[in-house]
């Protein structure tokens, strides 16, 4: 049944190795430093992303997590360079393995400002993922990263090296330049920045309209199968800004209207922070699993930045990208205040009370003419009664408060169009106004009124 909706066949990019210089052999005081004090290295099966799913934490992949920050948090700064040459393998290693983000946070704050410089300078991709080091620095070091790979790329494609090699620099090429152009700033719009980024195989990335560090209302969107960072970021930023800027006009709204509503601050998280499915493994369930553990990666590493001002936390997944949302909710200790579901191929838990999510507050919409979401091809369908969720309408409306048409969604990909009734309740939903949420089959005039909506207008 999922296959029979694919209207986009996605090649996967080509992965390219781009060699590097190792430099000069370690002097003989930093080779007994790393011997002596180094963690070893981890072999084992790494887990993913935040590496403490509920029901056990790799040991092993926690131990060495802990002892290679300590052994970064030691070694004298100027060796860290030497370090990371002599272990090429550590840093993927630690970032499949991290130790939980509160710990990273700790570990990040107790560094002097010159280890810190370090090393961003000697491990820009290392300090770009940890979770638990702070967005800005995140962002500065992923940048560092784009940018030095693009420089590399495309010294290879002008050089005389062989032409397979040029066509695999091209596709990485590609690739990268559409997180680049993603990222451009516009004049009358939020401020973006690179929180996750992946420079290998299809890509991750992660772009952030807002400030992730002080926005009091933070919606990550969690995209399905056939998504892939060359052909869908510009689009899936597109959504995040288009759900921002929805976001912004309701809180204005409401303060207009309140003397006890304050200036309150949104921030969107464009999110392709796992290798979504294509044909050929769409009906599986290992990239859900990698999906599941690096969005909890992700909110954990916020959750544990923000520390007592905490915001209110949602998401918005589409498609296989529900699937991973749902697991991680389920799998994980930690929660969220809002949760939106659109094109749902099933669940992993029977219900919403099974869910990590405040209030209950699980929303989910079914378009018409999209078939995945009665296939419960991954479990039980959440839009079905027996499921608990608050249903969410995507057939088009009329918003009364606004007064103004919305768009219906039809078929499986059309729930992120602007000026929909979806993209309408995505909004409301994920500033704590899911009182406001038009229901699907449901009057709107009705459905307002009995929320008191006239009075919003006065």
């Amino acid at each position: 049944m999922l296959l029979e909706i694919a209207v986009v066949l996605v090649t996967s990019v080509a992965g390219l190795t781009v060699a590097t210089e190792v430099g000069t052999v370690p002097s003989a005081t930093f080779q007994s430093v790393v011997t002596s004090d180094a963690p070893p290295a981890f072999t084992g099966p790494i887990v993913g992303g935040a590496g403490n799913a509920i029901g056990g934490a790799n040991t092993r992949a926690a131990s060495f997590g802990a002892q290679t920050l300590s052994t970064l948090a030691s070694l004298p700064a100027e060796n860290l360079n030497q370090y990371f040459e002599s272990r090429p393998t550590v840093v993927d290693q630690l970032l499949s393995a991290q130790p939980p983000a509160q710990e990273v946070a700790l570990w990040w704050g107790d560094l002097n400002v010159d280890r810190q410089t370090a090393l961003e300078i000697a491990s820009p991709q290392l300090v770009g993922n940890l979770e638990g080091v702070p967005f800005a620095i995140r962002d500065t070091s992923n940048r560092t990263v784009l940018n030095q790979t693009i420089t590399e790329l495309t010294n290879v494609i002008n050089s005389d090296i062989g032409r397979g090699v040029q066509q695999g620099a091209y596709q990485q090429l590609n690739m990268l330049s559409s997180i680049s152009g993603a990222l451009e700033n516009e004049k009358s719009g939020p401020e973006r920045t690179l929180v996750t980024l992946d420079v290998s195989g299809q890509g991750r990335a992660a772009i952030v309209l807002g400030d992730l560090a002080d926005a009091d209302y933070v919606s990550f969107l969690v995209p399905g199968m056939f998504f892939t960072i060359e052909n869908q970021m510009s689009y899936w930023v597109d959504a995040a800004k288009d759900l921002y800027s929805q976001q912004q006009m309701w809180l204005e709204h409401f303060e207009s209207r309140s003397p006890f509503i304050r200036n309150e601050s949104v921030a969107t998280v464009a999110w392709i922070g796992y290798d979504t499915p294509n044909l050929t493994n769409v009906g599986e369930i290992e990239n859900a699993n990698q999906g599941r553990d690096s969005l909890a990666g992700a909110i954990l590493g916020l959750q544990a930045q923000r520390g007592t001002d905490q915001p209110y936390i949602s998401i918005v997944a589409h498609s296989y990208g529900s699937t991973a949302a749902l697991m991680a909710l389920s799998e994980y200790d930690f929660e969220v205040d809002a949760l939106a579901l659109v094109g749902s191929p099933g669940s992993p838990v029977q219900s919403v009370s099974e869910l990590n999510v405040r209030d209950g507050n699980v929303f989910v919409g079914e378009a018409a003419w999209d078939p995945i979401p009665n296939s419960s091809y991954f479990g039980p369908d959440p839009g079905s009664d027996s499921y608990g969720a608050k249903s969410l309408g995507v057939g088009g409306s009329f918003d009364v408060i606004m007064k103004q048409p919305l768009s219906k969604s039809v078929g499986h990909n059309e729930y992120f169009q602007p000026g929909s009734e979806a993209m309408r309740n995505f909004a409301l939903l994920s500033i704590g106004r899911g009182d406001l949420v038009i229901p699907e089959n449901a009057p709107p005039t009705e459905r307002a009124l009995s929320m008191g909506a006239p009075r919003l207008d006065r």
